[in-house]
Formats: structure tokens, sequence, C-alpha cells
């Protein structure tokens, strides 16, 4: 039985993303492409990198594996591929070189379906100027949508009230979890129309014997990841969880299945706390 939450949504590009992505932080180039492919043999359909994680080539090359494997049934319109623009890379002239360079690494690929700037970091000019580059890429075909990671309100702002603006963000990519909600930033991106993608969902596993989170999962009979997954899916955002272990691959997916109360999630929502697991830039300048 599937209970409430999506298995997909629609970007205000018009492009479909799964609802669950795999993220690849952190994982070694040596494993990503047999990650990757074993990722997809298992269901997963939508792949998050970045030129940071220097493991693009990788995961294209494990995407089209999968591909040539069986190319009546598995098909390049069936997977979402997603990578962002490093901080050294922004700016017009930068960021359009990068692009290219990012389209490259996955050539086999065709096409990038989601383009982000991966910070705010650089200031205001920058940040525009890569954007700029980044809705031209739109416009040649190389990349389908585009959006934001680790962007504050002001940023939002300051890229909604821009004049050039033609095509607004379709996500924005932020830490979030029970003990990191962001829910004001959230609730505006929303309100916005720009989806919410949230990474390092398991909170790099710092908080997996937290005793709310253990009684949780223990209540319908659930791991302590798929709860964190689940909870994030439930407050309408894209997890993207993040594992070297193929064993971990189809538990970590295995999470449409069932569905916490009200009092449940109340349970594992922590409001008041403010504990990232990664950098924070959202309030930058």
């Amino acid at each position: 039985m599937e209970l409430s939450v999506p298995k997909s949504y629609k970007l205000s590009s018009g492009y479909t993303i799964p609802s669950v992505g795999l993220g690849t932080y952190e994982l070694p180039p040596n494993k990503t492409a047999y990650l990757v492919h074993q990722a997809l043999e298992v269901g997963y359909r939508h792949f998050d990198t970045a030129v940071l994680y220097g493991n693009e080539y990788e995961v294209g090359q494990g995407i089209k594996k999968w591909l040539n494997e069986n190319p009546a049934e598995n098909k390049r319109g069936d997977v979402f591929y997603t990578t962002k623009l490093w901080d050294s890379q922004h700016g017009y002239e930068k960021a359009k070189k990068a692009i290219d360079h990012c389209l490259q690494e996955v050539e086999d690929l065709g096409y990038i379906d989601l383009l982000l700037i991966h910070s705010p970091l650089g200031g205001k000019k920058l940040r525009l100027e890569t954007y700029e580059a980044m809705q031209e890429a739109v416009d040649a075909g190389k990349v389908r949508s585009i959006g934001v990671s680790n962007y504050g309100f002001q940023h939002i702002e300051e890229l909604l009230n821009w004049e050039k603006l033609k095509y607004k963000p379709v996500v924005n990519q932020i830490e979030i979890s029970p003990w990191c909600m962001r829910q004001e930033l959230a609730d505006f991106c929303k309100k916005k129309g720009i989806l919410v993608e949230a990474y390092a969902p398991l909170t790099h596993g710092t908080k997996l014997k937290d005793p709310d989170l253990v009684k949780v999962a223990n209540e319908v009979g659930c791991d302590v990841g798929q709860a964190l997954i689940r909870w994030s899916l439930q407050k309408g955002y894209i997890p993207l969880p993040k594992t070297q272990s193929v064993s971990r691959l189809a538990s970590n997916l295995d999470v449409f299945s069932f569905e916490w109360t009200t009092d449940q999630m109340d349970q594992l929502d922590k409001p008041y706390a403010y504990e990232p697991t990664d950098w924070e830039c959202t309030n930058a300048p």
C-alpha cells in the first residue's frame, strides 16, 4: 500500500523530479559508478552530485551502463541527474565554461536535468552572473531546469526580484532534518513555488541513536534511516540520503509503505534545535 507521499513532483519548469534521490557526496570515485548502477537496479531514478564531489563522470558512467543494458526498457528520460557549480566557478564567463565541462563529464546522458548554484557565497554580482549563464544553458538545451542550494531568504528574494530572471529556481537544496528544520525558510520556498531538497537527511549519522527517533521507528517497524527519510517526505521535501553500502540502497528507498501520525511527527520535530551537520551559508551577505 502506498501512503500519502508522491513518488515524484512536478517542477515549475514543467519537468518531473523523483521524490527521493541518491546523494553522492564523499562517494569514492572508484566505487561511485558501481553504486549508482546498483541503485538504478533497485529503483532509484534520481541522482545528486556536484563539481565539488569529484565524481560527476562516475555517476554518469553508472547511469550509462544501466541505459545500455536494456535500451528498450531503460530510458534516459526516466533518470534525473543533478549537478552543481562550485564557488570558484561563479561569474558569467567562469560559469559558462564550467557548465560545458559539467556536460562533457556526462556527455553520454545528452543533457543535465537540474543544475544548481552550490552556494550563495561570493556576493550578489557573481551570484547573478552565474545564474545568467545557467539560464543561457537552458536556452541552449544543455540543461533542463535550474535552481539554487544553501540559499537563504535574502538570496531567493534577490533572485526573484532580478530584472533578468527568465527561469525561476525550481528547487532550493538545503540541509534539513528534525534537528535543523529551517521551517520558515522551507515554508517561504514552498510559497514561492520552489521545491525544497533536503540534503543530509540522515544527519551524517549523528542522530541515529536519538531516543525519540528510535521510539517512533520501533512503533512502525522501520529502521532509523527509513524513519528520517520518511519524515522529510511527509514534510513535502525531496530527501537525498547518501550511503556507500549497496545493502542500504533498497531499504533507504523503501519508505512509501508506512506513514507517521501527527503525534509521531510531533515527537520527531525539534523546532527549537539548530544543529546543522554540514556547512552553513544561508546567512551569507
